[in-house]
């Protein structure tokens, strides 16, 4: 299971604040306690801070997080141009958050896939907007990953995400995107399928326990990476006991390993 850390968001008034004020500190916690926590990829969004000082704010912390870490960030921007900045200043192999089947954002964005060769999360949203149900999302994935191979990235190197909306809106949204998360991996066995897990939850009291739950339904269904708050102790260790239960661990030695290390110690 690829872990793709989601703290270091503007959305997050202590980060935007940081950013806004160049606050190295608060960002480089933020992304050692996730790579502690098991973070395979730090998630970084400027989004917030505003439109002009966004490709300059996230370029600076994107270096910032890798001064702190060894893990690699997840560019997570929808303004292309940030995403240029920002990927030129990644060391390493960066990964995109995200791309969509919009035309006007995608031809932008392919170049710079071209040029960098990073790893790409796609998004099922169109120009029709937000996809209605499970057909939609795969009509969407379908065109997203004929565009991307066809630009040169290899199956393997996708991330396909059903989007994930909150069910305070959408009663019906968990089952859709379980259904979705199935027949997706069934389509395309060598992608990756992703979701931004807090979506569901937003909105509801408690939303720990809706993310918990769903990251393991969506385990099941067939899900291999998500975005998520690694530093969620419980969280974890369902989804390290999940690992085992369907048969991703072999010889269920990650769970007893992580038994042995105090991590299922709630």
């Amino acid at each position: 299971m690829l872990i793709i850390g989601e703290r270091i968001n503007s959305s997050r008034k202590v980060i935007c604040d940081a950013m806004r004020s160049r606050d190295a500190s608060v960002l480089q916690l933020e992304a050692r306690m996730q790579s502690d926590a098991g973070a395979h990829y730090i998630d970084c969004n400027a989004a917030a801070v505003g439109v002009e000082e966004e490709p300059t704010t996230l370029a600076w912390a994107i270096k910032v997080i890798q001064d702190a870490v060894d893990v690699p960030v997840c560019i997570d921007s929808p303004n292309p141009e940030a995403i240029a900045e920002a990927i030129k200043v990644h060391r390493g192999r960066a990964l995109i958050n995200s791309i969509t089947a919009e035309k006007k954002k995608l031809s932008a964005l392919l170049p710079i896939i071209a040029e960098h060769n990073p790893r790409v999360i796609a998004l099922c949203m169109s120009d029709a907007g937000m996809p209605k149900g499970v057909e939609e999302r795969l009509i969407i994935a379908e065109s997203l990953v004929e565009e991307l191979v066809r630009a040169g990235v290899g199956e393997e190197d996708i991330f396909i995400d059903p989007l994930v909306l909150p069910i305070s809106v959408n009663g019906d949204i968990g089952q859709t995107i379980l259904r979705a998360v199935a027949q997706l991996r069934e389509r395309f066995p060598k992608a990756h399928i992703v979701m931004g897990l807090t979506n569901i939850s937003h909105g509801m009291p408690k939303r720990g326990w809706l993310n918990r739950a769903f990251l393991v339904m969506a385990m099941a269904a067939g899900l291999d990476s998500v975005i998520c708050d690694p530093t969620d102790r419980t969280m974890m260790a369902l989804l390290i006991a999940s690992k085992a239960l369907l048969g991703q661990d072999e010889f269920c030695m990650n769970y007893i390993n992580a038994a042995r290390r105090g991590m299922l110690d709630l």
